[in-house]
């Protein structure tokens, strides 16, 4: 059976949303990634995938026009520009304790378009207003934001990051820390954007399965890009096991670790945290 998802690109795409060639990664004058190539229609969900330290984050950095590339070149197509993304970024504790509403969260995601206007127009403030109904958390928009659960605060963030989205949203470890339910609440909204609404989506992940679930391609970076393509070809490959592997594995030593601080008390856990 055909994906539909990829059905979005092949039929309606004119030309790539995003084109990386030749993407050195690095910071100043020391590489981390080279060699890298991809690109991505509207409509595709492509999940980015490596070890700590394969250059996820720079990549994500560099699309963003946050850092600039040591060699190669980014395109945008079809009228898309850096700005037009929206960015979920991960969450720092001091992040998760701000003391501001919910709703100046989101609609602090149309700073980049208002430009010098110093107030958030009443068609913005409405918009805020749909994307909480849409996320199923109306009742939040007025709430303090460091009093929300980790789910219901990636909703808040997920709503601001839609605020600067035109066509493509870019997520970094949208579900880390989250319980298993507020994972895949987050997840299936997600796919939603991507199916429903025709949002492209780049998503940094740790998590294979759902990477294979979900997404349309895998990037898989790891010294530089070792694969790019549609998860039917990448599931084919022997880095999808070799991966979950590594990533079961070190679930596991990180359940021991727990286990053992749980055992050593307070300072153990303490030691071990």
């Amino acid at each position: 059976m055909t994906d539909p998802i990829q059905n979005i690109s092949r039929h309606t795409q004119t030309e790539p949303q995003l084109s990386a060639s030749g993407l050195t990664l690095g910071y100043e004058g020391h590489a981390v990634a080279e060699n890298i190539n991809f690109q991505v229609n509207r409509g595709d969900y492509l999940c980015i995938i490596g070890e700590n330290g394969s250059g996820k984050s720079t990549l994500i950095k560099t699309l963003l026009g946050l850092t600039p590339p040591l060699a190669g070149k980014i395109s945008f197509g079809d009228g898309l520009s850096a700005r037009q993304i929206g960015y979920l970024p991960q969450q720092t504790d001091f992040q998760k304790d701000f003391p501001a509403s919910c709703e100046e969260i989101a609609l602090s995601g149309f700073l980049a378009a208002n430009g010098l206007r110093p107030f958030y127009s009443k068609a913005q403030k409405q918009r805020v207003e749909q994307l909480f109904a849409e996320l199923g958390i109306p009742q939040l928009i007025k709430r303090c934001y460091r009093d929300l659960s980790g789910g219901q605060q990636q909703r808040v963030l997920l709503a601001r990051a839609l605020c600067a989205a035109q066509k493509m949203l870019l997520l970094d470890e949208p579900v880390s820390g989250l319980d298993p339910a507020a994972m895949q609440e987050m997840y299936h909204i997600i796919a939603d954007l991507n199916r429903e609404k025709h949002m492209t989506i780049l998503m940094v992940s740790h998590d294979i399965e759902a990477s294979v679930k979900y997404a349309s391609h895998i990037l898989h970076m790891g010294g530089g890009l070792q694969f790019f393509g549609s998860k039917t070809d990448y599931v084919k490959t022997p880095l999808r096991a070799s991966f979950r592997d590594r990533g079961e594995l070190s679930k596991f030593v990180d359940e021991a670790v727990c286990s053992r601080a749980e055992r050593g008390g307070t300072a153990a856990r303490r030691y071990y945290k």
